[in-house]
């Protein structure tokens, strides 16, 4: 691992040569692919700022739903625990337990917290008209 640059600084360093350099010089398709290559980027960097809070949310939220379960301690262990738990959740969606009742308003809660932190990581500015 090294210090400098780290990697939120190398993908600003791209980012910023495509937004101030080939964007602005080339047309057409290209410069539509430099505009969304600029874009992944600036996603990835917004995603690995907050991962870890986002992950530790989201098994807080998974916990409410299907109870306490021990948190995996690495962030490989608990994107993997993550994915199963929430396999689980819809498992039980299928089987009709979120068709009605307290379980059904927790599910539903945290779908809402789940989509709108991916939200925040893949376009922002989709909140912006967010009306609760």
């Amino acid at each position: 691992m090294h210090d400098r640059p780290t990697v939120d600084e190398l993908l600003r360093a791209v980012e910023t040569l495509f937004d101030e350099q080939l964007v602005p010089s080339l047309t057409g398709s290209r410069q539509y692919n430099s505009r969304v290559a600029a874009n992944v980027i600036r996603t990835v960097r917004r995603e690995l700022r907050h991962e870890e809070q986002k992950l530790h949310d989201e098994w807080a939220g998974l916990d409410v739903v299907l109870g306490q379960a021990n948190r995996p301690n690495t962030l490989h262990a608990l994107r993997i625990a993550i994915a199963e738990r929430t396999g689980d959740v819809s498992e039980r969606i299928r089987a009709g337990d979120a068709d009605t009742g307290s379980w059904r308003q927790a599910v539903i809660a945290h779908t809402k917290d789940v989509v709108r932190a991916k939200l925040e990581a893949s376009n922002p500015k989709w909140l912006e008209a967010d009306v609760g």
